[in-house]
């Protein structure tokens, strides 16, 4: 595995609740050099906390105020939620949301006089190979490429041209992930039926999607060159492709699937604000 550069990370953060996504973000930072006792953390209970992390049960319970924060709470709780996180901000503080559709706008609303960063990652920040979505308020030129330096420790930073553009980079790069976990293991079930003992069936689709991925990442060729690359006319490829290609199947699936994540995203941002 290639090394990760060193970086100088930007402590203390406060993460204000700490769920799966941003668990794999501050595993990602402290596998690129952080120390655990850069993150203040304000979460209910000490469930998956991070080794080292100061935490608070509550948000009076934190020692002082902070210049830079991440919200990791679900988006429908901010409005509820947002007195005791502005209590925590220090003037002009940074305020970094990973809260899927929320606007830059609604947390302005929240936050008056702070910065805001909204951020969309997924969980292979852990490993430093996330796409990350980026959409700001208030930042400057040299605010931006701060928060790419830090950032860039998960993986690869994406700045959209508009917040609209943060709804379908969520469907693609954030809730995509799932679908392929969810491919691996119908792929693994699938293989049983052929006969396979379930764990031999499993860790193949594992393998496959490991080294397929690898390659579609680091070749010049596009994805429909690399499957014909694969299918030889008339063989077994081939045979299984007419399946998935006959009436766009596979494409209509996707299509639905990403619809209905955009979609949703779109819902979210609509109920956070009331």
């Amino acid at each position: 595995m290639t090394e990760r550069p060193a970086f100088t990370f930007p402590a203390p953060m406060l993460l204000f609740g700490c769920g799966n996504m941003a668990g794999a973000m501050v595993e990602g930072w402290m596998a690129a050099g952080a120390d655990g006792a850069h993150f203040h953390i304000v979460k209910p209970t000490s469930r998956n906390l991070p080794n080292g992390a100061l935490h608070f049960t509550e948000a009076k319970a934190a020692p002082h105020q902070y210049d830079r924060l991440m919200i990791a709470i679900k988006p429908y709780m901010l409005a509820d939620r947002a007195g005791e996180i502005a209590s925590l901000l220090k003037p002009g503080a940074l305020v970094i949301s990973i809260l899927g559709g929320v606007s830059t706008d609604s947390l302005a609303h929240h936050f008056p006089g702070c910065r805001i960063l909204r951020v969309m990652p997924n969980l292979a920040a852990a490993l430093g190979k996330s796409p990350l979505g980026l959409f700001a308020k208030g930042l400057n030129d040299a605010d931006r490429a701060d928060a790419e330096t830090w950032l860039s420790a998960l993986g690869t930073p994406y700045w959209m041209a508009a917040e609209n553009d943060m709804h379908g980079f969520t469907a693609i790069a954030g809730c995509a992930p799932a679908y392929l976990y969810r491919f691996i293991g119908a792929l693994a079930a699938a293989g049983t039926q052929l006969g396979m003992a379930p764990d031999q069936a499993e860790r193949l689709a594992r393998e496959m999607t490991e080294g397929a991925a690898m390659l579609a990442a680091q070749s010049p060729y596009s994805p429909a060159e690399l499957a014909s690359r694969v299918a030889s006319k008339g063989g077994s490829t081939a045979a299984g492709l007419a399946v998935m290609d006959e009436d766009e199947a596979i494409l209509r699936l996707m299509q639905r699937t990403l619809r209905a994540a955009h979609d949703r995203s779109v819902e979210q941002g609509k109920e956070a604000e009331g």
